[in-house]
């Protein structure tokens, strides 16, 4: 929280600050100083006497800019317009973006790297608020502590001010990135999308102190121990780091030489799905048998299933369908991924000798048979499998709920495939998918 400046009491607040600041840069370069360099010494001495070095840093100030969005991370001899935006808020919650930060996004400096230690300046705080905040609101405490010439102390707040300021007009670079937006009718928007800087800055600030704060060490402890611990941890699997600039991150920006010039790369691909091949299944009439059951995913989720549709006779309301269509999503969903890998087995696995299998059933799990046996292909084209194996999919998965109190038949039978034929549009989809 802001708390307001009193001119009369913290002006001198402002310069205790500022001093300090001009002796902490100082002091490092005097220690190297050799004995008998007096005269280096004095001026060193007089450079940062503080009017003489906040002259100095007004003149400098032109030389950098505070940014959200870099143009040197496309290319660091890149000389184009970089900018400072809090985001657009109309791209919604749904969409990440600099506006996502709600105008918390850290500010970046982009220019001349010898110019930083401006920006360090400004950054000073003083009652909640920093020095380019009170020279961008023209404060007059700022103005006296900076000097007592009110003329000279206003024309350094505002260069400082300027620090937010675009450098002359947008343009772009043939360093920089450019994207041709088609909008039609033979017509475009020309982009030069921008390294969003401040965005990433937040987001590698969350991801250090998920590595490496002692907070997240020591749940990673407490886990290596089989130990209880009161909060958990990220993990960001197969995670890449991209630099910038070298061994001269500052050349960049601040943030970047704040991030030691790295930028986290989070895997955006697909799961690698791992699972063992199964084998195709032989001696037996239908899947819809001990093939299935079997399987221990389909027996604990129609497990899962029937123990609830038990557990919430006789209620009926929308948060016992809502769980009961996500049991059997997940069920379908399980049968599906069997029979895609049935289908990733060897083509006209159904002709082995020792296959039993209905024709149904072999037009929907070994499609890729018809590549070679043409009889199989128009038989597959002209007959109904589909129906068929839908009904019977609702069959096993009524015998597998069936219990004394969940009864799957008459009325309750009648009912619950009705409510089975809503619930499984997603193998209908499947089946209607492999052609």
């Amino acid at each position: 929280m802001d708390t307001p400046i009193n001119q009369s009491e913290d002006s001198a607040r402002i310069q205790a600050v500022i001093n300090q600041f001009l002796q902490e840069r100082l002091q490092p370069k005097l220690d190297k100083l050799k004995e008998g360099e007096d005269e280096k010494r004095q001026k060193l001495l007089e450079a940062h006497q503080p009017e003489t070095w906040i002259a100095d840093a007004a003149r400098r100030v032109g030389q950098i800019q505070q940014v959200t969005h870099a143009i040197k991370y496309t290319h660091p001899d890149a000389k184009g317009t970089s900018l400072n935006s809090q985001g657009n808020p109309a791209a919604g919650e749904h969409l990440v973006g600099t506006h996502t930060l709600n105008g918390s996004a850290p500010s970046d400096v982009v220019g001349n790297a010898a110019a930083l230690d401006v920006y360090k300046f400004l950054r000073l705080e003083v009652s909640g608020k920093t020095l380019l905040r009170l020279a961008s609101d023209s404060a007059p405490a700022l103005a006296a502590a900076l000097s007592a010439d009110m003329e000279v102390a206003q024309s350094w707040m505002a260069a400082f001010a300027n620090l937010t300021e675009p450098k002359g007009e947008p343009t772009s670079h043939k360093l920089a990135k450019q994207l041709y937006w088609p909008l039609g009718s033979n017509e475009y928007h020309l982009l030069a999308p921008l390294f969003p800087t401040a965005l990433v800055h937040g987001i590698y600030t969350g991801i250090r102190e998920d590595r490496f704060s002692e907070a997240a060490k020591a749940a990673r402890e407490a886990r290596r121990n089989k130990q209880p611990h009161d909060q958990g941890f990220r993990e960001y699997p197969n995670f890449a780091i991209q630099k910038f600039g070298g061994t001269k991150p500052q050349n960049i920006s601040q943030l970047n030489s704040e991030r030691y010039g790295e930028n986290y790369l989070l895997a955006a691909v697909p799961p690698s799905w791992k699972s063992e091949r199964i084998s195709p299944p032989l001696k037996t009439d239908s899947i819809f048998d001990r093939w299935l059951n079997r399987n221990k995913r389909l027996y604990q989720l129609t497990k899962a299933l029937r123990g609830f549709l038990v557990k919430v006779q006789p209620v009926n309301n929308i948060n016992i369908r809502d769980k009961r269509a996500e049991l059997v999503a997940s069920i379908v969903d399980e049968v599906i991924q069997l029979s895609a890998q049935l289908r990733e087995s060897s083509p006209g696995w159904s002709q082995h000798e020792d296959c039993r299998l209905n024709p149904d059933e072999c037009y929907w799990l070994d499609p890729y048979r018809g590549l070679d046996d043409k009889e199989f292909a128009a038989a597959r084209l002209k007959n109904n499998w589909r129906e068929t194996i839908y009904d019977r999919f609702g069959n096993w998965l009524n015998a597998r709920l069936n219990t004394d109190k969940t009864s799957m038949s008459d009325v309750e039978n009648t009912e619950w495939r009705s409510v089975l034929k809503a619930e499984l549009g997603m193998l209908r989809e499947e089946l209607n998918y492999h052609e």
